[in-house]
């Protein structure tokens, strides 16, 4: 029997509220493409790559789309809440289910300490005597409370974050255009496109330099695949899962690719810094009254925004885990209002370390989770892939049906998408900064490994609940 089998008929409520319209499903998939990576990381990724980031996160927005795409087909074939750590689960084995799935809740646990931070420095451009840790534990304990309450008032508050990320990024996008149309404020005088060659080239520290920006732009575009978590609790999956999925393109083209192209037409790229939002950088020069405090608001909402996720997120996981023994039963319990909050609870426990970090290296904090987050994503991304290589098979085969979503090119840009994936994984090894968090990964893997041989040892079954469709296609 395969786990297809055993899913398909438990899966359609997993007694989740289906509280997530069409309007919040597509907010959330527009506001999971817009988040601190872009708004923050930025600034350090400009000073070593210059104009050609703007290239990379082109490259890098095409490889996502192949990933969604992939994801998208896997979620019209059975749309479930535990989403690819379920396809990791049915297609690979239940170890790489396990594996995937508390993976992905160790990425958004991180990512959740790296938008804690990233707010507590966005509160400290109006406040700079207050403390980075009170900041970030404040923020912590508010959006614990509002997850808590019901994924209706989850979905709403990611509607409206995500539609203060999105309207501010397009009236960025016009404002900087009218710098470069009419040339008015002080920056109109040095506004022009030639800014993105005439210092140095668009490459002007060499290509091996923009290369190595890849760890950060692969940052910026986690939280895409949130969208595929939510089909549990989507109100019509087979409506709004497609659609969210399809406009990724333009939403890349235009609030990453577009919003940099301006940003750098504006203001020549030797004048960003690490450690500064670009977008705050660049409208303090043009000189609009209040024009860099309104930025800064927005970023600051575009970290709470992601930090709301990842607590939607881990909870979703954790619950995953227990339904499928991996975890303590205690996870699958779901509150009055239908949310894991025991699952909700402890992640949001983990994300205190954030605090912690803040409190000891406040300086270094954001750079040391973001690596993380990104090694456990790309992880997540591998399995979505694989998953997605090893379904076609299996729908080639026959012993599947085939998807109403289909990818387009079948497996073929699931392939190009892996080879990529580990190109940026080589990057990774490369660096001294970041390849800290291989290492991080690597006690990951051995502490899982450890957990799995516990489970075996406690429950022999939980290895034996399904067939890997790898097996069968070898």
């Amino acid at each position: 029997m395969t786990s297809a089998q055993v899913k398909t008929d438990d899966t359609p409520e997993e007694g989740y509220e289906r509280g997530l319209g069409s309007r919040q499903v597509q907010m959330i998939a527009i506001g999971g493409a817009v988040g601190v990576g872009l708004f923050l990381g930025a600034g350090a990724n400009i000073a070593k790559a210059g104009p050609s980031l703007i290239f990379m996160y082109a490259l890098a927005g095409v490889i996502i789309f192949f990933i969604m795409r992939a994801l998208g087909e896997l979620l019209l074939y059975r749309p479930v809440s535990g989403s690819f750590a379920e396809y990791s689960r049915e297609f690979l084995g239940p170890f790489f289910g396990y594996f995937t799935a508390w993976t992905y809740w160790l990425m958004w646990v991180v990512t959740g300490m790296a938008e804690l931070t990233a707010a507590a420095i966005y509160v400290n451009y109006w406040f700079p005597a207050v403390s980075q840790w009170v900041t970030a534990l404040a923020f912590l304990v508010i959006l614990f409370v509002a997850n808590l309450i019901s994924v209706k008032l989850f979905g709403e508050i990611e509607f409206w974050f995500s539609m203060v990320k999105v309207t501010a990024l397009i009236g960025m996008i016009v404002i900087g255009l009218g710098v470069l149309t009419f040339g008015f404020s002080s920056a109109g005088d040095t506004a022009s496109v030639a800014n993105l060659w005439q210092f140095d080239g668009f490459f002007p520290k060499g290509i091996g330099s923009s290369l190595m920006t890849l760890q950060g732009v692969m940052f910026a575009y986690l939280a895409v695949e949130l969208v595929g978590v939510t089909a549990g609790e989507s109100e019509n999956p087979e409506k709004t899962l497609p659609k969210a999925i399809n406009t990724l393109p333009w939403r890349i083209a235009l609030f990453y690719v577009g919003a940099l192209t301006v940003i750098l037409c504006v203001v020549k790229w030797t004048e960003f810094a690490p450690g500064v939002s670009p977008f705050v950088e660049a409208f303090a020069k043009i000189g609009i009254p209040a024009g860099a405090g309104i930025v800064n608001f927005v970023v600051l909402t575009a970290a709470l925004s992601s930090c709301n996720s990842g607590m939607y997120s881990t909870g979703r996981m954790l619950r995953t885990l227990a339904d499928n023994g991996e975890a303590p039963k205690v996870f699958s319990r779901l509150s009055a209002s239908k949310t894991p909050a025991t699952g909700i609870t402890i992640s949001v426990a983990f994300m205190g370390i954030g605090v912690v970090l803040n409190y000891v290296v406040p300086e270094k904090a954001f750079g040391y989770v973001t690596s993380v987050a990104t090694a456990a994503g790309i992880w997540t991304w591998l399995m979505i892939l694989i998953s997605h290589v090893l379904y076609r098979r299996a729908v080639d085969a026959g012993r599947l049906p085939a998807s109403s979503f289909p990818a387009p090119g079948g497996a073929k840009f699931s392939y190009v998408a892996i080879a990529f994936l580990l190109f940026v994984t080589g990057l990774i090894a490369y660096d001294p900064d970041s390849r800290v968090c291989l290492y991080v990964m690597a006690g990951w893997t051995v502490a899982l490994i450890g957990g799995w041989i516990a489970l075996k040892v406690r429950d022999p079954q939980v290895t034996e609940r399904c067939e890997p469709e790898f097996e069968k296609v070898g």
